[in-house]
């Protein structure tokens, strides 16, 4: 597959994704709402410590990936 294609396959599927996330994290901001639900501090602790470990490890998988991609230009010069 050409660079090109890589590239708009790439933007296609991440524009899709990202958007599924973010609608996602906007349901999960509803049960905010205390008059429909009961919950805990601890609840919602666990759940954004859930987001955010899931989050962090995402971001280090392309930190990786990046630093991967560098290490393979290695040259003598």
């Amino acid at each position: 597959m050409a660079r090109t294609e890589d590239r708009e396959k790439f933007k296609k599927l991440a524009s899709s994704r990202v958007s599924s996330a973010l609608k996602a994290i906007q349901l999960i901001g509803n049960l905010s709402n205390r008059s429909n639900y009961d919950y805990l501090d601890d609840d919602v602790a666990k759940i954004f410590k859930a987001l955010q470990d899931e989050l962090s490890a995402c971001r280090k998988r392309f930190e990786l990936a990046s630093k991967k991609q560098a290490s393979a230009l290695f040259t003598l010069d």
